[in-house]
């Protein structure tokens, strides 16, 4: 049916427009209270034999900063529900507050999970269906992960999963530039301008077994 046919058939039962809703949109939200925004999600990987992992990332949008809580082979609620408490004692830690905790639909994500941020006083907010992009920073954050580390690593166990994914979290925050950030990294802010080229080499160092590389101006 038409879009025309359907505004024709609302004039005729005498059906006005719906009004138009004043307030900023999702976009504007998201970057008005980037601050206080933490979002989570659920990404799978491989195993060599076939097994297949849920791991739980979290990214603070203000900062950009990502934590890798931990990853199991079944996300009980009970294992769920205390990742968030660790979580919260890591926030706590870092003296971040919490004013919206942003995630799909998920069913591992259950109310019991949703408690635990709400009874330190954040407002959960779950995504529509089939909406990744009101979760974007989160999904672009796995995607980068996948890209860069996960397609081109062999997972041989759990255990080696959360070793190469600690590395990539650590060189996620402490080195790779975002733009949102002028080309900084979360937890590093950028040198001095360098004017004297001449003096200044470029160090290599190779990571999660050569798979990536930083690299450090050394004068």
């Amino acid at each position: 049916m038409a879009p025309s046919t359907v505004w024709q058939i609302l004039k005729n039962a005498g059906t006005s427009p719906a009004p138009r809703r004043d307030g900023p949109g999702w976009a504007e939200f998201l970057r008005s209270q980037a601050q206080g925004i933490l979002a989570l999600d659920f990404f799978t990987a491989d195993l060599l034999n076939g097994a297949k992992v849920y791991v739980l990332a979290v990214i603070e949008h203000g900062t950009r900063r990502v934590r890798i809580p931990g990853a199991t082979g079944h996300p009980a609620q009970s294992w769920v529900v205390q990742q968030a408490r660790n979580l919260l004692m890591d926030l706590d830690d870092a003296w971040m507050s919490v004013k919206f905790v942003l995630h799909d639909r998920d069913s591992s994500f259950t109310a019991a999970f949703d408690a635990v941020f709400q009874a330190a006083g954040a407002r959960v907010v779950r995504s529509a269906v089939q909406t990744p992009r009101m979760n974007a920073i989160m999904e672009r954050w796995i995607g980068s992960c996948r890209r860069e580390l996960l397609d081109r690593t062999l997972i041989w166990n759990q255990r080696h999963l959360m070793t190469v994914l600690r590395e990539y979290e650590d060189f996620y925050n402490t080195h790779r530039p975002h733009r949102t950030l002028n080309q900084a990294a979360p937890l590093r802010p950028l040198p001095d301008d360098i004017t004297d080229l001449d003096h200044v080499r470029v160090l290599r160092r190779d990571r999660a077994g050569g798979v990536i590389h930083e690299y450090r101006l050394v004068a």
